[in-house]
């Protein structure tokens, strides 16, 4: 049952200039590239501190015409090692896979055009060139990488390509094609091709990025003239990377994912695309300051940057398949001021961003599940410096315990923490803002999750201190539930009450506080999210019936659509309070959305804007949605599968349950090789039992 890279085959993606589409990327764990709406366009090319920003590197003009103008469709079907895209003009057929190279800095392309008539037929091929390859060293703390658009550009006669050299940094592009016979002038490479029917024309591209000429030509030479090998090699390197994360003791991550096996191929599917929903943000670029970095968004925005936020949203996947890095990444976090950024970049390892109130919330969800999967208890009483607020030394624990009450710093006259505007919460929901029900529930989370830690380290009267403010935060929250409605509402300075009728609330509370509300106020809010959030293919982030939603049509967080761990948040929140029947039938709908590579930062709501290929449509990056194609939260349909599905629990004292809710899943299906701190287990609708 372990998957190579056919499994992951996306939907036939057929579209033109002009449709509302996000082109696929890939990355070769070192950077990425991003496909555009031509045959072979690529864009976004980056290997940090290298990058070309958003320029299109690449392009083509079929008979002396940009192929976009053609407003002829393209076909895209992506794997995680390629992208293949195929289109017709007249009576020929063309033809791309885009690939990239293993552990080296450049792009591969293989281009194909068949004479499909029944005469011998003439046609002009021209491939435009661009460089805007830049090196910066420096963080990278805005949402586009740099490029520099005017690098100086010389000819490769050699080689028959073009060298584009950065002015301003060490930086060098060195793109081409082979067979050598194109002509070649600074901005393109122009062939004139005629072929009897039938035939086919092949050409190979090649793009080396680095800090000199030499490294480059280097790097091209070994390429250029067995493109096809390299393509090849790429995919029995990602074939042995997806064997890798399924094998414990593994030598290419510090843990590894148990095996599904099912007939359930919808289930499957999610399982495994969730999974490749964080490995395909893994980046072990050496130029990183602290080593092996999992990204946030791919290819186009954020490049280097994870956010807190998002890594959390898939941290029960990086405690089984990663811990190492995770434990780096919380120490890491630890010694910076959490409350004035949102995440850390790779470059520098310095903050990026403005302050998100979700921060402690989602340090106190990563360490939990750090420390419930791997045992690593003496950690507790390690000492960390604060290098960035007072440089003082303090203990894991120490930190849990601020998280845990770092609340009270923002806490109104009401006994609730205000978290302040828009821009430290949703961003594009201008209500969900100040005094919000979903994080203040957290806080019960914090406090509850910090005790327990402490109790079982031996802290008796710290953990029972911190349980003291539980019992006024629940009865003040209270106050925000809107009876007889199931949603809640935010509270502003002045007092005044808004109804927000936001996914954040309904799936936070529901998976951090279930057994402090009524049945009741369950039955009120499963039936909200049922009428005003839930589409059978995806979500509304916001209720359609908000009144806050004309207010953006940013379909991660709005009525248009949601964020991929959005409908995983709220399925766990469904298996949570018994809801499996409710819950696994959205999932089968859910399933027919993994039908287009990795989750994407937002998909619409089917019932907004029209599916792709039977699943809800990812959402473009251009304006006004920018959303980006991949999304590290898409991670989390993890935990869905293992912990809600086949209801493994495991203990702070080492123990591991297991009571399932498979509801209408696969009665035979199972999950081998589940390591619990050094132990392997296997799980049936059963139960657990040591492998």
């Amino acid at each position: 049952m372990v998957p190579d890279v056919d499994f992951f085959k996306s939907s036939p993606l057929t579209h033109k200039f002009g449709d509302l589409f996000n082109p696929p990327g890939l990355t070769n764990f070192l950077g990425v590239v991003q496909s555009t709406l031509d045959i072979c366009g690529l864009s976004c090319i980056s290997f940090p501190p290298f990058s070309c920003g958003s320029t299109q590197t690449l392009s083509f003009f079929l008979n002396n015409r940009y192929f976009p103008a053609t407003g002829l469709p393209v076909t895209f079907t992506w794997y995680p090692d390629r992208i293949v895209r195929e289109a017709k003009y007249k009576n020929f057929k063309l033809y791309t896979i885009t690939s990239m190279a293993v552990k080296k800095f450049a792009v591969l392309q293989e281009f194909q055009i068949e004479n499909q008539s029944a005469q011998k037929r003439r046609i002009n091929l021209r491939f435009a060139l661009q460089g805007g390859v830049t090196k910066a060293a420096i963080s990278w703390n805005k949402p586009l990488p740099p490029a520099e658009p005017d690098n100086a550009i010389t000819i490769d006669g050699k080689r028959n390509a073009l060298l584009f050299t950065a002015k301003h940094s060490k930086a060098f592009s060195l793109q081409g094609m082979f067979p050598f016979t194109g002509k070649l002038s600074k901005q393109e490479i122009e062939y004139s091709v005629e072929l009897r029917p039938g035939e086919k024309f092949v050409l190979f591209y090649v793009n080396a990025i680095g800090e000199s000429a030499k490294d480059v030509q280097t790097i091209y030479d070994s390429l250029i003239y067995d493109v096809k090998a390299e393509i090849e090699k790429f995919r029995k390197d990602w074939n042995d990377e997806l064997k890798s994360i399924f094998t414990p003791g593994n030598e290419r991550y510090s843990g590894s994912l148990p095996i599904l096996e099912t007939n359930d191929n919808d289930i499957l599917r999610v399982y495994l695309t969730s999974i490749l929903n964080v490995v395909y943000f893994k980046r072990d670029n050496p130029y990183s300051v602290y080593g092996r970095a999992y990204d946030t968004l791919m290819p186009r925005f954020w490049q280097s940057v994870t956010f807190i936020w998002d890594y959390a949203l898939s941290s029960f996947t990086h405690a089984l398949l990663d811990p190492a890095v995770m434990k780096k990444y919380l120490e890491h976090w630890m010694q910076l001021d959490i409350y004035s950024h949102f995440g850390t970049e790779y470059l520098t390892g310095g903050p990026v961003g403005n302050w998100y109130s979700a921060n402690d919330f989602n340090m106190m969800v990563i360490l939990k599940n750090y420390l419930l999967w791997t045992g690593d208890f003496d950690w507790l009483e390690k000492n960390i410096s604060n290098k960035s607020v007072d440089n003082k030394t303090k203990k894991v624990l120490d930190y849990i315990e601020q998280y845990a009450q770092s609340w009270k710093q923002f806490k109104s006259k009401n006994g609730l923490a205000d978290y302040g505007e828009i821009d430290n919460l949703l961003e594009c929901v201008s209500t969900y803002i100040h005094e919000v029900a979903g994080l203040n529930a957290a806080n019960v989370f914090n406090l509850r999750t910090a005790a327990e830690i402490l109790l079982f380290a031996g802290y008796k009267q710290k953990s029972a201190k911190l349980l003291k403010d539980v019992k006024d935060l629940l009865q003040e929250l209270q106050k925000l539930y809107v009876t007889g409605k199931g949603y809640w509402r935010t509270r502003f300075p002045d007092g005044t009450m808004i109804d927000v009728r936001h996914s954040y609330d309904f799936f936070t509370i529901l998976n951090t506080i279930p057994e402090d509300l009524t049945d009741r106020q369950k039955t009120e809010m499963v039936d909200f999210f049922q009428k005003e959030l839930q589409t059978p293919k995806w979500m509304h982030a916001l209720s359609p019936e908000d009144y806050n939603a004309p207010f953006s049509v940013r379909p991660d967080h709005q009525w248009n659509g949601a964020y991929p761990a959005w409908p995983a948040q709220s399925l766990s929140g469904l298996y949570r309070i018994g809801k499996a029947d409710i819950a696994f039938k959205w999932l089968k709908g859910l399933a027919k959305s993994f039908n287009q590579g990795p989750l994407g930062q937002a998909h619409f709501a089917e019932d907004v804007i029209n599916g792709e290929q039977g699943g809800a449509k990812k959402a473009p990056y251009e304006q006004p949605y920018i959303t980006d194609w991949a999304c590290s939260g898409g991670g989390g349909y993890v935990s869905v599968i293992i912990e809600s599905v086949f209801g493994v629990k495991p203990e702070l004292n080492g123990t591991i349950n297991a009571e399932p809710q498979f509801a209408g899943f696969d009665p035979k299906a199972e999950l081998h090789n589940l390591v619990f701190r050094g132990t392997k287990y296997n799980v049936t609708k059963n139960g657990i039992i040591k492998a």
